[in-house]
C-alpha cells in the first residue's frame, strides 16, 4: 500500500467524519437528508482539499490554484455521484440515512483517490 493511499484514507476519514457530523446534526433539526448532504459536502471539502494538498499528495512546484480548480471538479463530480446514490438508497431501501451516507461515501472514495492522485494533484502546472 502506498504512502499517498494511506494518507488519502486518513484525510478521507477525517473529511467523511465532518460530512457525517454535519448531516447527522442537521437532519434531526428538520433538514431533508439530501439538503443536509449538500451542507456536509461543503464543510468536508475544505478539510479534504487542505489535507490532500498538503499531506496526501504534496508537491512544492504545484500550482495551488490549478490544483484547487481540478480538485473542485473531482469533488463536485464525486458529489454528484454521491447525491444520486444517496437519493437511490434513501428512496428504494429502508436503510437509515446515516448508514446510507457511509455506504455512499465509501463507494465514491476510490474514484476520488484515483482522480486526485493522477490529475487534480499531479505535479504538472498546465
Amino acid at each position: 500500500m502506498s504512502r499517498s493511499f494511506v494518507r488519502f484514507c486518513m484525510v478521507g476519514v477525517g473529511a467523511s467524519a465532518v460530512h457525517i457530523l454535519v448531516v447527522s446534526q442537521l437532519v434531526p433539526l428538520g433538514s431533508a437528508p439530501l439538503l443536509a448532504n449538500v451542507a456536509g459536502f461543503g464543510a468536508a471539502f475544505s478539510v479534504s482539499f487542505t489535507g490532500h494538498h498538503l499531506w496526501s499528495f504534496p508537491a512544492r512546484q504545484r500550482d495551488r490554484f490549478l490544483a484547487v480548480r481540478r480538485f473542485l471538479f473531482v469533488a463536485a463530480s464525486g458529489f454528484a455521484l454521491n447525491e444520486f446514490a444517496y437519493w437511490a438508497l434513501l428512496s428504494f431501501t429502508g436503510i437509515d440515512y446515516r448508514v446510507s451516507l457511509i455506504i455512499v461515501l465509501a463507494g465514491v472514495a476510490i474514484c476520488t483517490y484515483l482522480l486526485g492522485r493522477n490529475w487534480a494533484f499531479a505535479d504538472a502546472t498546465v
